[in-house]
């Protein structure tokens, strides 16, 4: 089957070509409507809108992505915990009628004390997962229910909860999650439609969608997965490497004046700080200094290589059974106009060739 091919936009202008965050900053309006039409050229799929606690409103910024484009998927980040699971299940049913059922939700419960604790939030890491599955049951059984219905948890509570707007599609919106700790895991595979995933070598990826898929067979449920990558493409893989090492200094520019011995409190980014004890290369062309350097933050683990070279590397991982890869570059609104010009149109043909064939795909088994 066809795979999705996901960009994610920011909302303001990086300042240089080697960034490897671009949630946050101040707000620009004609930079996300610019930044939005760039990947729908491109070839896109979908945008993700990301979030943290001091960055622009995503619901708005969504609504103002969608308005200015004509069919790309808008993927919201959408942090539980800071709206009653009620309120955020009609907004996000409404935002999804308002833009004519383009919307995914991207569930993020957190996974650093520090940025919860911005915005008022002092749950400690497995109570925030504690609290994010019922959010989710509450705000799932707004959408499905058909009157109304109680529900009294640990963290919520609510008595004839109902709600007189749907959303567009059906049963509900498509609901992605991020997490992969002790306590996201059962979370993400009960509720979520599609369990985002970083980029890691493919036999990592492998064991990670193996147990993802034996534990959502608990709830008699089958995932989809999506990897999230860095390509860093050029004409030729000499050119590839040239440039990522050029990236790879940048990001140590930028990040030495603030650099800190702490471990990362997320599992995610641990998992991708940790790759560089398996060498700097993986896999051929899966390359990890710069998850390295930023502390397995961002994203950031790169494929390296010309745009065919690169696609293959992503094909292979649909081989695994990955149903959509997220791709966005160190300079990320350059970067996105080069990826239409050959890469996603050489990720579709390969897989497409791979479908025609009727290549057998390694589907994770349900069972631990």
């Amino acid at each position: 089957m066809p795979i999705n091919v996901l960009g994610m936009i920011g909302v303001e202008r990086p300042q240089t070509d080697s960034t490897v965050h671009i949630v946050g900053g101040g707000l620009d309006g004609d930079y996300v409507k610019e930044f939005s039409r760039v990947h729908e050229n491109s070839g896109f799929d979908a945008i993700l809108i990301g979030h943290s606690s001091s960055s622009a409103d995503g619901f708005l910024v969504a609504q103002h992505a969608a308005f200015h484009t004509e069919k790309i998927k808008i993927l919201l980040a959408h942090r539980p915990g800071f709206s009653a699971p009620t309120q955020a299940a009609r907004r996000i049913a409404t935002l999804d009628n308002l833009i004519g059922g383009r919307l995914w939700v991207h569930i993020i419960t957190g996974g650093v004390d520090a940025d919860q604790r911005r915005d008022g939030d002092f749950l400690g890491h497995d109570e925030r997962y504690r609290r994010t599955d019922e959010y989710l049951e509450v705000m799932r059984r707004v959408w499905t229910n058909d009157g109304p219905f109680d529900f009294d948890g640990e963290f919520y509570r609510v008595q004839k909860a109902q709600s007189e707007v749907s959303s567009a599609q059906s049963p509900h919106v498509p609901l992605w999650f991020g997490g992969i700790s002790e306590a996201a895991i059962p979370v993400g595979a009960k509720h979520c439609d599609t369990y985002a995933l970083f980029g890691e070598p493919l036999g990592h990826v492998r064991e990670l969608m193996t147990r993802l898929s034996a534990e959502a067979a608990k709830y008699q449920r089958e995932l989809k997965y999506n990897l999230s990558f860095r390509p860093i493409i050029a004409d030729t893989e000499e050119a590839a490497w040239e440039k990522a090492r050029a990236i790879l200094k940048g990001v140590k520019a930028e990040s030495s004046p603030h650099k800190s011995d702490r471990a990362p409190e997320a599992e995610t980014a641990r998992r991708l700080s940790s790759l560089i004890e398996g060498g700097e290369v993986q896999d051929e062309r899966l390359w990890v200094p710069i998850a390295a350097e930023a502390k397995g933050s961002g994203n950031s683990t790169a494929l390296v290589g010309t745009p065919e070279q690169v696609a293959e590397a992503i094909a292979k991982y649909y081989d695994l059974g990955i149903s959509g890869v997220l791709i966005r570059g160190f300079d990320p609104f350059n970067d996105a106009i080069e990826y239409g010009k050959e890469l996603i149109p050489s990720i579709r043909e390969k897989i497409a060739e791979r479908d025609k064939l009727g290549a057998p795909k390694a589907r994770p088994a349900a069972t631990a």
